[in-house]
């Protein structure tokens, strides 16, 4: 019986991790709506119309960064886009393998390593997941594919 709660303790710390990286491309949507939903509580939206103003905000702030990140090709802006993404990925990445480390790991020292390592980890993750979501650029770089036939002669041309 010790032996199945070991296993099923590390499978529960696995699919936490799984989450928390599937997750953390959400993390700058979430504390928008969160921020927005307790202003609209505090000013006597009430429960219901917090939480429904908090939902609306957090998707439209993912959907514009998206949207915006898809279609702007200046990679400047690009990459200021990713970074609001990724920071907040990262400062919730931070806590959370600081929360999981103070479990496992006596060391203070070795908490805080292992709390940077996986911050740095999880905000690599968020930008790529926002990497992503912009589409392939079209007539740039190398084909990929084989070549068109010319209808003149019925050869591949590059």
């Amino acid at each position: 019986m010790l032996a199945l709660g070991i296993i099923l303790s590390f499978f529960g710390l696995g699919v936490f991790c799984w989450l928390l990286f599937t997750l953390a491309i959400y993390a700058l949507p979430f504390f928008a709506g969160l921020t927005i939903a307790f202003a609209a509580f505090h000013s006597g939206a009430g429960v219901i119309g917090a939480f429904l103003i908090g939902c609306l905000a957090g998707g439209a702030t993912l959907a514009l960064g998206q949207i915006a990140f898809a279609t702007i090709r200046s990679p400047l802006i690009r990459c200021a886009i990713a970074l609001f993404y990724a920071v907040p990925a990262t400062i919730a990445g931070y806590h959370a393998t600081l929360g999981l480390a103070q479990i496992g790991v006596p060391s203070v020292a070795w908490q805080e390593a292992f709390a940077f390592v996986g911050a740095v980890i999880i905000g690599c993750t968020a930008w790529a997941r926002l990497a992503m979501f912009s589409p392939p650029n079209i007539g740039q770089g190398f084909a990929v594919g084989p070549a068109p036939l010319s209808l003149a002669d019925g050869t591949r041309s590059r």
